[in-house]
């Protein structure tokens, strides 16, 4: 055997490059993972490290090893230098703050605006943060990036995980340098500039002011939701879908066109790529003496980047226009334009630029679409096709697209939303022709006749095409069976899975079917793996106890909805709060409630009075005041959990008694805020 690994490592070597990002992204995960934040040193090692590996591979079997450690150790310094790049104050306390600071960017919402906000001056920050972002419920409508505004907020940390395990949204905001969120009280006033903006910072509010006055054109042609989809699907602005229509395209497995990702920009490069080279091919002098298919593929360039730019450069756009710049570039130098070489570059790219990314639903779930879908192609491509009639060829193109999205989509699915749609394949076979014959062709004319004040007839057809696809996403959506939930996948679980999976994709030979193995392993630890049996609220008053028939029961109304929601939707369970809440063995009266449980009597004091007897015969104590002298001072129960602690969430596991805070799972970062540092 020992011989035969150098030839099973050579024989793979056209395929050593697709490694180049996983290996970067197995660094950057390395770096998320750790339970505390590396020095600047150990980052700089790091990239030290990696292109030192690079340098000194050698040839032979050795040399996709070393490649592979100096793709960990750079991605893991990137991960680091990425950090050190937009790192920000964080508010570590709810504070009520006026504050002035100069419009970044303006986000419509359902009702009012979503402000971004830098250069922030207010005297409750001792150094504050580079970004705030707050939301204004009226008076958004005169405002615009690069004014300097004055507003009263109430400010708080960004949001931490609901639960240990869920979502970050702290960390995702503390990598846009944004530090606080809030909402405003009344308006917001504009004030004189403190400095004149840079050459650069200029541009950047031209665009944002650019996209609002197309955002603005767009729902005075189109009011309403119909308006808001048509916005989202040009300038990227997603506020105002209806709950109801964001539903029924969700349940229909067409969520992905709310967010301008590869379907948008597949449809704006690949269709005016198309356009321009048979108008060109229609001049057979041109035809004939010069490279048509090359101008056309630098048209589409250029058309894509605009589109990039318009729609606000979101993450999965930067990922999409990313990959169709390699595909495009690729027909420029006479390369093949769609391969798994082209989807790792553009990977690699992106993990290089934003490492963070890694750790987002929409890189995740967009290249394990392509990887999946390239592989399918190449499988494809080394079997003889037979003669088919072009319709059958497209609708099986299409269903079989849709099929191996799905698939390869779905355990990132479960893991973020824990949800599966059933009959994504109908829906989008039905909807997306719709999208690419219609909706799409019919923004393009209206974003070209927008100079001209002549975008309302194009908008208007643009309109009927978006009503048209919401009619089939909501018959699909409604259709039986079209929508089951899942409890929340364990982390280890989705990586053993994605192993499995690029495994799969990447090895060729006989022994890429030892990815299925990876897969199994990722179902068997889905299937083993419990959800906690008691969960706590940021709030100490909001707690969920799992009750005999195996559910969610809330001992009390929760305060905090947002958490309860995001526990019963991780739990797979349908109900809403109203039937969640309620336990029969519970016992309150007006200073708190206890039950009992499998590990023994729980307590939820909620007046000082109550926590004598609490702390005498409960195992379990969880409340919102602070104990005097501190939890040490309460010495009968196993757990306490009070104000001082009940601030980041806990998961509890009963029998035996297991407990981890939101805190401890997130460990000691930057994006953190300090514990009770505050008032």
């Amino acid at each position: 055997m020992g011989r035969k690994f150098p030839q099973i490592i050579a024989h793979q070597r056209d395929r050593w490059p697709l490694w180049l990002p996983v290996g970067l992204g197995l660094g950057a995960g390395v770096y998320f993972a750790l339970p505390f934040e590396p020095g600047m040193a150990a980052g700089v090692g790091a990239l030290i490290a990696g292109l030192a590996a690079a340098v000194v591979a050698i040839a032979g079997w050795q040399r996709p090893l070393l490649a592979m450690a100096a793709a960990l150790l750079l991605g893991f310094g990137l991960a680091k230098w990425r950090e050190q790049a937009v790192a920000t104050p964080v508010l570590d306390h709810p504070a009520i703050a006026h504050l002035t600071g100069r419009v970044d960017s303006i986000e419509p919402r359902q009702t009012g605006v979503r402000l971004v906000l830098s250069d922030v001056r207010s005297g409750v920050f001792d150094v504050a943060p580079r970004r705030v972002r707050v939301a204004l419920r009226s008076g958004g409508a005169g405002l615009h990036a690069g004014a300097r505004v004055s507003l009263t907020a109430s400010l708080s940390p960004p949001p931490a995980p609901v639960e240990p395990g869920a979502a970050d949204f702290g960390r995702a905001a503390f990598f846009q340098s944004i530090g606080a969120v809030g909402f405003v009280y009344g308006y917001a006033h504009v004030i004189p500039a403190l400095n004149p903006a840079s050459p650069g910072e200029r541009l950047l509010q031209g665009i944002e002011n650019l996209r609002a006055r197309m955002t603005a054109r767009i729902h005075a042609a189109l009011p309403g939701s119909t308006g808001a989809i048509a916005a989202a699907l040009v300038t990227g602005q997603r506020g105002g879908i209806s709950d109801e229509d964001e539903s029924a395209l969700r349940d229909a497995g067409l969520a992905h066109v709310l967010a301008i990702a590869g379907l948008h920009m597949a449809l704006v490069g690949g269709g005016l790529f198309w356009l321009v080279r048979a108008l060109l091919a229609a001049v057979p002098a041109l035809a004939l003496n010069w490279p048509i298919k090359k101008w056309a593929a630098a048209a589409a360039l250029a058309a894509s980047l605009f589109y990039l730019v318009i729609s606000g450069a979101a993450a999965p756009a930067v990922r999409a226009f990313v990959m169709l710049a390699v595909a495009l570039t690729a027909v420029m130098l006479d390369r093949p334009a769609l391969t798994m070489r082209a989807v790792a570059l553009a990977a690699a790219l992106l993990l290089v630029w934003r490492p963070e990314a890694i750790t987002q639903p929409g890189f995740q779930m967009s290249f394990a679409a392509v990887a999946a879908l390239v592989a399918v192609a190449e499988w494809a491509a080394a079997r003889p096709r037979g003669a088919r009639h072009w319709l059958w060829r497209y609708v099986g193109g299409l269903a079989m697209t849709a099929l191996v999205g799905s698939l390869a989509t779905l355990p990132f699915a479960l893991f973020h939303f824990g949800r599966a749609t059933h009959y994504a394949v109908l829906g989008n076979l039905i909807a997306m022709p719709v999208m690419g014959l219609w909706v799409m062709p019919a923004a393009a004319l209206s974003v070209l006749a927008m100079p001209f004040g002549w975008e309302a007839p194009a908008l208007h057809l643009m309109g009927r095409g978006i009503d048209v696809m919401l009619l089939l996403g909501g018959w699909v959506a409604h259709l039986p069976g079209a929508v089951s939930l899942s409890p929340a996948m364990p982390q280890a679980a989705l990586l053993a899975i994605v192993a499995g999976g690029l495994w799969l994709v990447i090895w060729r030979g006989r022994l890429r079917w030892l990815g299925l193995a990876g897969a199994a392993a990722g179902l068997a630890l889905m299937l083993l793996t419990s959800r906690p049996d008691m969960l706590v609220a940021a709030d100490g008053q909001t707690v969920a106890i799992r009750g005999a028939d195996g559910l969610l029961h809330f001992v009390r109304p929760p305060q905090d909805k947002f958490a309860a929601r995001m526990w019963l939707q991780r739990d797979g369970d349908a109900r809403n709060l109203d039937q969640a809440t309620g336990l029969a063995d519970a016992r309150c009266d007006g200073v708190g409630c206890v039950l009992p449980t499998g590990a023994g009597l729980v307590a939820l004091p909620q007046r000082p009075e109550a926590l004598g007897d609490d702390c005498t015969h409960a195992r379990i104590v969880v409340t919102a005041l602070s104990i005097p002298g501190g939890a040490d001072r309460c010495k009968g129960p196993a757990l306490v959990i009070d104000g001082r602690a009940a601030g980041e969430g806990w998961g509890i596991r009963f029998n035996p008694l297991v407990t981890q805070s939101v805190r401890q799972e997130r460990g000691v970062r930057p994006w953190v805020p300090a514990l009770n540092s505050g008032g």
